[in-house]
C-alpha cells in the first residue's frame, strides 16, 4: 500500500512540476476526443432522424388520367426491391387531402373548390429504406401513365452526405489530434525523467525495480490521458444537454437516449486513459539518457 501511495504521489508531482507541458497535453487530448464523441453524437442524431423520416417519406408519383389500370400498376410497383408498400390516392382522396392542408389558405382553397379537376391520382410508395428513394424515384419515372414523380429525396441525400462528410472529416482530424495527443504525453513524460534524472539513478543504485521507477511515470500519462477524455466527455454533454433544451425544428430528433450517451461517455474516457498509456509507455521506450 505505501509502494503505491509513493507512485501515485510522485505521478503528481511529476505534472505539478511540468503544469504548462501537461496542459497542453490534457488539452490536444481533450480536442481529439471532443471531436470523436462528437462526431459519434452528430451520426447518432442523424441516424436517429433517418430512422423517423423512414417511417414518413414517401415516393409520390402523379398518375395521368388515361391510366388504364392502376390496380396493376399498384401491384407491379408492390413487387419492386426496396419496397414496402402501394397506395393508391383517388381523384377524390387526393382532393380531401388538398382541402385539409389549405384549411387555412383561403385563396387557394377556393381555387379549388371552382376546379377539383387538375388534382391528379396518384401512388404513395413508402420505401424500405431511405437509400431506395433514388432508385424507386428512377423506376416510378419510367412507367406509362406516370406523369410526375416527388419525394424529399434531396433532403434525404443532403442529410445523409452531411453524416457522412462530417463524420469522415472528424474521424480524420481526431485521428491526427491523437497522435499528437500521444507525441505531447510522450515529450511531457520524457521532460518528467529528465527533470528527476539524478533521482532515479539513485534510486537504481540502491536496488528499485525497473517497474517501481517506471510505474509513475505511466500513471502520469494515464491521468494526462484521463484528464482529457474527461473534459470531452464533460463539454460534449453539456452541449447535448442545452441542444436538447433548446427549441429545435420538429424535423430533427436529438434524443439518441441516455444508454447510448454513457456507453459511449465510458469509451471516450477509457480511450483517453489509453492514449495516456501509449504515449506514457513510447516514452519510456524511446528514452535514452537513463536506461528504464
Amino acid at each position: 500500500m505505501r509502494r503505491v501511495s509513493y507512485m501515485l504521489s510522485e505521478a503528481f508531482r511529476n505534472i505539478s512540476r511540468n503544469l504548462v507541458v501537461v496542459l497542453g497535453a490534457v488539452l490536444a487530448v481533450f480536442i481529439s476526443l471532443f471531436l470523436t464523441f462528437g462526431s459519434v453524437i452528430f451520426g447518432q442524431i442523424a441516424e436517429v432522424t433517418l430512422e423517423e423520416w423512414s417511417n414518413d417519406v414517401r415516393v409520390i408519383a402523379y398518375l395521368r388520367d388515361d391510366v388504364p389500370d392502376p390496380a396493376a400498376l399498384v401491384e407491379a410497383v408492390a413487387s419492386w426491391d426496396g419496397v414496402e408498400t402501394v397506395v393508391f390516392f383517388s381523384k377524390l382522396q387526393a382532393i380531401d387531402e388538398a382541402r385539409r392542408l389549405f384549411a387555412n389558405d383561403p385563396s387557394q382553397l377556393r381555387l379549388l373548390e371552382e376546379d377539383p379537376s387538375f388534382i391528379p391520382t396518384s401512388l404513395r410508395v413508402a420505401p424500405s429504406d431511405l437509400e431506395e428513394v433514388e432508385r424507386i424515384q428512377a423506376q416510378l419515372q419510367g412507367l406509362p401513365g406516370v406523369d410526375q414523380v416527388r419525394s424529399a429525396d434531396d433532403a434525404v441525400k443532403r442529410l445523409i452526405s452531411l453524416r457522412t462528410s462530417l463524420q469522415t472529416f472528424s474521424l480524420v482530424l481526431a485521428t491526427a489530434l491523437g497522435f499528437a495527443a500521444i507525441a505531447l504525453i510522450a515529450n511531457t513524460i520524457h521532460m518528467a525523467i529528465y527533470a528527476r534524472r539524478e533521482e532515479i539513478e539513485i534510486m537504481q543504485l540502491v536496488g528499485a525495480s525497473r517497474w517501481f521507477v517506471r510505474t509513475p511515470f505511466v500513471i502520469e500519462g494515464v491521468v494526462e490521458g484521463t484528464l482529457g477524455g474527461l473534459f470531452a466527455v464533460g463539454f460534449v454533454v453539456m452541449l447535448y444537454r442545452m441542444a436538447l433544451q433548446a427549441d429545435l425544428p420538429n424535423l430533427i430528433s436529438i434524443d439518441v437516449g441516455s444508454g447510448f450517451l454513457s456507453q459511449w461517455s465510458i469509451l471516450i474516457v477509457a480511450f483517453g486513459a489509453l492514449v495516456g498509456f501509449i504515449g506514457s509507455a513510447l516514452s519510456l521506450t524511446l528514452h535514452r539518457g537513463i536506461k528504464l
